[in-house]
């Protein structure tokens, strides 16, 4: 089973946006894992952990690229969901770069349409 890596930016000043951001990986991570891969997602694991944080470390790229990239190096794949604002987003920057210097394939995928209409039942 291919273990993918799924990176999308994050940070923003509204809190609004990252909450969109984190749905749609969500939503990225949900869809990926059903066509049978593996997924590591790390705004959906941070998102929540990061209400728990020193507010100075919600956001802060650094803190959290130490925790992400540990899984990168074990996933076999980059896959970059390119929600807006991801090509200015330093940790994806970063993610993008670590995995070509470990030879890792990256892909890129853009936005589209929730696969599942709302209310539909699993």
């Amino acid at each position: 089973m291919t273990k993918i890596y799924l990176a999308c930016p994050y940070k923003h000043k509204d809190p609004a946006i990252r909450v969109k951001r984190f749905e749609e990986a969500n939503k990225k991570a949900a869809e990926l894992m059903q066509q049978g891969y593996a997924v590591f997602s790390p705004i959906s694991h941070s998102h929540p952990i990061s209400l728990y944080t020193r507010p100075d470390n919600k956001t802060n790229y650094k803190f959290w690229l130490i925790q992400d990239l540990a899984f990168l190096r074990d996933c076999d794949e980059l896959w970059v969901l390119q929600l807006d604002g991801w090509e200015e987003s330093k940790g994806v920057e970063m993610e993008i770069i670590t995995a070509a210097s470990l030879g890792k394939p990256i892909h890129y995928i853009t936005e589209d349409k929730d696969p599942y209409p709302r209310g539909f039942i699993f």
